[in-house]
């Protein structure tokens, strides 16, 4: 049977307010531990900064797959019109752009959708089936009235003592180790 150290998957803490808990998250943020969230029944303005969180590259994939919609739309047109099956209809030039405009944006549209879509599953390492933060009860109040920071046990840094000891220190109301199960 393995050991207790390896089934834990962090240390969860409770604070009473959203000031304490982004106090918290400043001093973890400053501690230098970075596998790490908070957890609360609405957003807290600051919060990102308090957790150091940069801007999200999700912006950047979508202006990719827009990107890649729009100019796979006109070049897909402008081919197959003009180049691979080029007909003369009633007179019209071979590249007519404003018939290609709602194809494009419609394109555009949908891999940029698709894009953000994807993007935001990888980026938050999605579908997780199971977060063992489910199986403890106080948990719950998290979408309701608790405002929770959980530090996990793939940190580098992470020692069940050292977490506890620096959570305690930031004001925790409650402390408790959570197992994976």
């Amino acid at each position: 049977m393995e050991s207790n150290e390896k089934n834990i998957h962090g240390v969860l803490a409770e604070f009473r307010n959203p000031k304490e808990l982004i106090d918290a998250a400043s001093a973890v943020e400053k501690s230098g531990y970075n596998k790490y969230d908070t957890y609360a029944p609405f957003p807290i303005h600051g919060m990102e900064k308090a957790m150091g969180i940069k801007e999200s590259p999700l912006g950047w994939i979508v202006l990719g797959g827009a990107t890649v919609g729009l100019v796979g739309a006109v070049v897909l047109m402008v081919w197959v019109m003009a180049y691979e099956y080029p007909m003369n209809i009633s007179g019209k030039p071979l590249i007519n752009i404003p018939i290609y405009v709602p194809i494009a944006f419609e394109l555009t549209v949908l891999l940029s959708a698709f894009a953000a879509v994807f993007g935001m599953f990888k980026l938050n390492n999605l579908p997780r089936l199971h977060n063992p933060l489910f199986n403890v009860e106080r948990f719950k109040k998290a979408s309701d009235d608790g405002f929770f920071i959980c530090i996990e046990a793939k940190d580098d840094l992470f020692s069940e003592e050292k977490v506890t000891s620096l959570l305690n220190d930031a004001g925790a109301t409650h402390i408790e180790t959570v197992y994976d199960k």
